[in-house]
């Protein structure tokens, strides 16, 4: 077994316009002064990094390396979750996702695809240029729209659909392998991979694709109503990467699942603070280590309740206190009489 690395902070809802969360040193600085040790960095956001010239310069990679071990930090992964989600976009959301585009490929969804795949095509080399070996994602959705089938989903309709999708992110997959990286698809609402059966179903159009993991996140699956423990049973050994994110979901007779349209505070099921929602993360954590989970304990903040502030550094002391430390031995061992083949076929009456 191996010590899960943390507590680690996803950077991308802390960014902003006033220091110190405008500028990457200072954030950093920021992170480590509430205990943190590494930092996701948001590949999309430019105060943080420049995805392509760290693509293209290893020299300019090791920069932004120096600059986040200046302040006593490691990089954990990049994540390219905006960029993901533009690699496959269903017409009836071109209005809504044009915001993750740089402005001169909005109203083009065509040059917004090609702009999204280069842009994964760089994170597979700054990646590697970083040292890193996983990187975050979203799959993005053709079907979404189709979740709950009313009207009836025409016959090949899904078929169609993750052929497609597989069709596209082949060979992005592809340039990961070539750069030694894991592509870890965070299974989410909004996404085509929202759970286990179509993760699979996936896969399946990508041949298995070695490259092709998981980005494992609790809460998503709280507000599904999916048993989170039982997925660490299916999937652990595609599970590259951890965001530690809590959730609740109370059903009233009001309201359930889809939340009537509400805004968040008002769902039934929402995200909330580290410690704040249902997640048993005593076994979340017992579960990654007996399954041997190499990576990181990544904080990702979400709560419309709580001040981020006040989240993050309740959120590196929760993680701290929930990585185990493996043992070595076995807690028996005190009682060990020894043993060897000629002893044990004495045990088991063998002659």
């Amino acid at each position: 077994m191996t010590n899960i690395k943390g507590p680690a902070i996803f950077l991308a809802q802390f960014m902003g316009d006033e220091a110190p969360f405008n500028r990457l040193d200072t954030i950093c600085a920021w992170a480590k002064s509430l205990g943190f040790v590494g930092v996701q960095i948001p590949a999309w956001d430019a105060r943080c990094i420049d995805l392509k010239k760290a693509a293209e310069s290893k020299t300019y990679a090791d920069e932004i390396k120096g600059i986040v071990n200046a302040a006593g930090m490691e990089i954990t992964e990049l994540s390219t979750h905006l960029q993901g989600q533009l690699v496959a976009v269903n017409p009836a959301y071109d209005a809504l996702f044009d915001g993750f585009a740089p402005e001169e490929f909005r109203n083009n969804p065509k040059a917004r695809t090609e702009w999204a795949v280069q842009q994964l095509m760089y994170a597979a080399k700054a990646s590697r240029n970083l040292g890193l070996d996983a990187c975050a994602t979203f799959s993005g959705a053709l079907l979404w729209h189709t979740v709950y089938p009313w009207p009836q989903r025409p016959a090949g309709l899904v078929e169609t659909g993750f052929t497609e999708l597989g069709k596209r992110w082949t060979p992005i997959l592809n340039e990961f392998d070539a750069n030694g990286v894991d592509l870890c698809y965070e299974i989410h609402p909004g996404e085509d991979l929202h759970d286990g059966v179509s993760y699979e179903m996936f896969l399946e159009k990508v041949n298995n694709h070695k490259r092709a993991n998981l980005l494992y996140d609790p809460s998503h699956f709280v507000l599904q109503c999916l048993d989170y423990l039982a997925y660490i049973d299916f999937y652990h050994e595609r599970i590259k990467m951890f965001h530690v994110k809590d959730a609740e979901f109370n059903p009233t007779g009001k309201q359930g699942v889809y939340g009537g349209y509400q805004g968040w505070v008002e769902r039934a099921g929402r995200f909330r603070s580290l410690g704040d929602g249902q997640v048993d993360f005593k076994s979340i954590f017992s579960k990654l280590a007996a399954y041997n989970y190499k990576g990181w304990a990544v904080m990702e903040w979400e709560c419309a309740i709580k001040h981020p502030e006040q989240g993050a550094a309740e959120g590196a002391v929760f993680i701290k206190n929930n990585i185990i430390k493996v043992t070595e031995k076995a807690f028996d061992d005190f009682a060990n009489t020894g043993s060897n083949e000629e002893f044990n076929r004495r045990i088991l009456g063998i002659h």
